[in-house]
């Protein structure tokens, strides 16, 4: 072993224990929300690998048991060094696998899939051209049904922030899938 290289923290059993029973539940939703922020899988990985590293660095320092908000914390701040560090502002949008969505509902026919597909898609694309803050937020709030309250303390911002973003993020999802998907227009 090389003696210059930086040792990572060393738990014992019980702090071990205590990380992986509170941290690895949220490993998914941890990286949903870094891919949802870089628009990438193999991205997301490395992100969630470094928010990982930096979770076990301060693990000393996390009180309680709600360690989901404070795993997406630092999700959120590896995704934006590392955004910061390899892609300029503008990040494409990811387009999960439908199937990653599909439930057990009955066979569909070729019509309605391909019609569910594309309202994914607008969904996904009107997403994905939100500005990354509000993307976020609706991430957040709508995909991992966080509280207000967690939400602010992720994003470290009132709540009122919170509640601002939200609602310009869904007007401005609406505008996008209006244009997207005329049919809207009529169901409101």
């Amino acid at each position: 072993m090389d003696s210059g290289a930086e040792a990572g923290p060393s738990f014992d059993l019980p702090t071990k224990m205590r990380f992986e029973a509170l941290l690895l539940p949220h490993l998914d939703v941890a990286f949903k929300l870094a891919r949802r922020l870089t628009g990438d899988d193999h991205d997301a990985r490395d992100v969630v690998q470094e928010a990982l590293l930096r979770a076990m660095r301060f693990f000393s320092g996390f009180r309680g048991d709600r360690a989901r908000p404070w795993l997406l914390a630092i999700v959120r701040n590896a995704a934006y060094a590392w955004i910061s560090e390899h892609r300029e502002a503008h990040i494409e949008a990811y387009e999960p696998d439908i199937h990653d969505s599909a439930g057990g509902d009955a066979v569909a026919t070729p019509e309605c899939e391909f019609d569910r597909l594309e309202q994914w898609r607008a969904v996904t694309d009107a997403l994905g051209r939100l500005p990354i803050e509000i993307r976020e937020t609706m991430v957040l709030r709508e995909l991992h049904d966080l509280s207000y309250k967690e939400i602010a303390a992720i994003q470290d911002i009132p709540v009122g922030t919170v509640m601002s973003r939200l609602s310009r993020g869904r007007g401005m999802l609406l505008r996008h899938m209006r244009r997207r998907i005329p049919a809207i227009e009529h169901r409101r």
